[in-house]
């Protein structure tokens, strides 16, 4: 009679075990050197980025475009002075409030989008951002603390007696554009919106721009989260344009992009249209043209016809008299 054996583990030998235990710490070391590198890129990249106060390079004059701007200075809700300047037109049917981007260019270059405009019946009032050209401060808001900017703008318009009544129009260039939307999504008193190359967060042309695969995107995008939040507050978090775009109502809005973006990359464009409301316009330019205007000639826009015209038919439908 043959009588069977039971089988059972062994216990791991002492150097399996060792073996073991160093994989996990291996493992456990690669996971704490990638979230402290995930970590370090957001003020790496971002802390220089933002440090102003910005010194542009070029600059321009109302004179380059036939204008006589008025020069004032504008009192933000934060206490800083912003340079900003005054195309005046009798009886205007809108006061466009144009604000640029990141690093320029200065919003002097809209001295042409202001003799576009003007030809039509429309006056601009040009807003240097906070820690750009003549204007304080000492960091780049991300379109977070520009929006006091901005607002800083709508209410020395409003307390202008001969533009009482007058529609405003938030114009803006990338940051800008993000601005105008983050204002427009807060302040009431601005009728309209136009955006050109706008992102939707930072967090996310961030992440875009770095090209990473998900879930890597997903990590990094909270930690640029987290760094935004210690830089700017926690408080401010729902203040992105593609959360605030939602709140624009039945308020008209135009929303520009060029299709190979490659400084706020398209992706940024197709998550604001999908947030905003149905009635909200759009028109994409092919090529990578983040200034939107072709040909370099932003101080002369009227020499883009395709452009001119989408921007003045926009302005003349909702705001044209």
């Amino acid at each position: 009679m043959r009588i069977g054996r039971t089988s059972r583990s062994l216990p791991a030998s002492p150097r399996r075990r060792r073996v073991g235990r160093i994989a996990a710490v291996i493992a456990i070391a690669v996971v704490l050197v990638g979230l402290v590198t995930f970590a370090a890129i957001p003020p790496i990249v971002t802390g220089p980025m933002i440090r102003g106060p910005i010194a542009f390079g070029t600059t321009y004059a109302g004179e380059d475009v036939d204008l006589a701007p008025e020069r004032v200075t504008l009192m933000t809700s934060d206490g800083l002075e912003l340079a900003a300047h005054w195309v005046h037109v009798n009886e205007p049917a809108a006061v466009v409030v144009f604000v640029s981007g990141t690093h320029g260019p200065s919003v002097t270059a809209f001295f042409g989008h202001a003799a576009m405009l003007a030809e039509e019946g429309y006056a601009s009032l040009l807003v240097e951002l906070r820690a750009r050209g003549e204007s304080e401060g000492e960091r780049i808001g991300l379109a977070y603390e520009e929006v006091h900017d901005l607002r800083a703008g709508v209410a020395h318009v409003q307390t202008r007696p001969e533009y009482v009544g007058v529609p405003i129009v938030a114009y803006g260039l990338s940051l800008g554009g993000a601005t105008a939307i983050n204002a427009a999504g807060v302040t009431p008193a601005i009728a309209g919106v136009v955006s050109l190359s706008a992102f939707s967060s930072w967090s996310e042309v961030f992440v875009d721009n770095m090209g990473l695969p998900e879930p890597f995107a997903t990590v990094q995008r909270s930690f640029v989260d987290l760094y935004l939040g210690f830089t700017y507050g926690f408080d401010r978090r729902d203040l992105v344009p593609r959360r605030q775009i939602e709140r624009l109502g039945t308020r008209p809005a135009l929303l520009i992009h060029s299709r190979s973006d490659s400084q706020v990359p398209f992706a940024s464009f197709e998550r604001l249209v999908e947030r905003a409301p149905a009635h909200v316009e759009t028109w994409v330019r092919d090529g990578d043209a983040h200034l939107v205007v072709t040909d370099g000639s932003f101080l002369r826009p009227w020499e883009d016809g395709e452009y001119a015209d989408v921007v003045l038919g926009f302005l003349g439908t909702h705001f044209g008299r």
